[in-house]
């Protein structure tokens, strides 16, 4: 009785598991055209940093105090549209900033392809070998402390005019191999029952693709000498 009891749960949980992944992705791809829409206002409006930094304040704001609060009911499918929308545009400046440069246009769309392959081919990975990238985690964390802090020394070099544009697309890479690793590891906790939320997911690997796309764009950039 016990194997069979244990094929029961195994298999329920992967029927979950499949449940959250296909919710996910739904949600995933729905707040990823909503966020380039509020992107393309903030573009066209010409918003400039100040307001894109308060955008992402307050879209943080969301995700640390409301979304816990409401991802079990159907209010926090509203929070996780405000938050996408609030940090799609909040690149809207950087992107403008970026396609404002000659050939612009073809660094965003290439960073875009970029990121585009890069989460597909992760996820493909993850979901044909169910490999578990839960030995994964506290590694993660430690890296994204580490670009935090690096992030902040960085802010504060600049506010005093000391310019480190080396060590600037060095953190860009770190980070563009740190969100390809939570793209691993949040896809193997969804489809491992590690997560059961389908908002907390989706809100999840939403930061993983903003984040590998910005990087990847500061990358792209620099390589194109712009």
């Amino acid at each position: 009785m016990q194997p069979q009891t244990y094929s029961q749960t195994r298999a329920q949980v992967r029927s979950e598991s499949t449940k959250v992944l296909r919710n996910t992705y739904a949600l995933l791809a729905m707040t990823v055209l909503f966020s380039a829409a509020t992107a393309g206002v903030a573009m066209a409006l010409d918003m400039g940093r100040g307001a894109g930094l308060i955008c992402s304040l307050a879209a943080l704001a969301l995700i640390w105090f409301v979304l816990p609060r409401t991802a079990n009911s159907s209010a926090g499918i509203g929070v996780v549209f405000a938050f996408t929308g609030l940090l799609g545009a909040s690149i809207g400046p950087l992107l403008n900033h970026y396609l404002g440069l000659a050939g612009g246009g073809q660094i965003v769309m290439q960073a875009l392809g970029t990121t585009a392959l890069i989460f597909f081919a992760l996820s493909a990975y993850v979901l044909t070998t169910r490999k578990d990238f839960s030995f994964m985690g506290g590694f993660l964390f430690v890296g994204l402390i580490a670009v935090l802090v690096c992030a902040l020394g960085m802010l504060i070099a600049g506010f005093f005019g000391v310019y480190l544009p080396l060590a600037s697309v060095v953190l860009s890479g770190v980070i563009a191999l740190l969100f390809s690793g939570f793209i691993l590891y949040d896809t193997s906790r969804i489809i491992h029952g590690g997560e059961t939320n389908y908002l907390m997911a989706t809100t999840a690997l939403y930061l993983d693709i903003l984040n590998l796309f910005t990087a990847l764009l500061h990358l792209i950039g620099f390589a194109s000498d712009d």
